[in-house]
């Protein structure tokens, strides 16, 4: 049966349904941890960062990733993408090189203030799930891990058009 029914839902019903679902469950997840982790890295002196430039970083490969790549991991335009990469460069976080197989292509690597940046946002992951390690309890949080890695591997044997394993 059909939740909302062929003449629609009042609003309360259907706000109800959209804030409980499992995908916009995730979503708000993602994004809560996501600005506490880049709150977090401010307060440690990365004052220039947003949550477009964290979302760049579990996509570069540490040694270089075209620009293309990026974009298509990411979900975004490679003109996005590549706006991005110019952002963290100027910030000192990344460099642009031509890559050594395709000259007509751009790698983005890692500075050494962008691994700086890298180790302490490993370091902010760690507290972050020490934290919710606290309010779940260690089981909980594990299972919570297993839960989240069983639904990625079933979308990646379905075939997701999103290159799960490297999120």
């Amino acid at each position: 049966m059909d939740p909302i029914g062929e003449d629609g839902a009042d609003g309360e019903t259907l706000r109800h349904l959209r804030d409980r679902h499992v995908g916009r469950l995730l979503l708000r997840a993602h994004r809560a941890f996501s600005a506490r982790a880049v709150a977090k890295l401010r307060e440690r002196g990365y004052g220039g960062l947003t949550l477009a430039h964290i979302a760049l970083l579990p996509h570069l490969d540490a040694d270089g990733t075209r620009v293309t790549a990026l974009a298509e991991r990411a979900g975004m335009t490679k003109q996005g993408m590549g706006q991005l990469v110019i952002e963290l460069e100027r910030q000192g976080y990344v460099a642009r090189a031509p890559d050594p197989t395709d000259r007509r292509a751009t790698l983005a690597r890692f500075t050494a203030t962008g691994r700086r940046l890298l180790h302490d946002a490993v370091n902010v992951t760690r507290e972050m799930e020490t934290e919710y390690a606290n309010v779940l309890g260690e089981q909980r949080l594990e299972a919570l891990r297993k839960t989240l890695g069983t639904l990625i591997e079933y979308d990646h044997q379905r075939g997701s058009p999103i290159e799960t394993d490297r999120i």
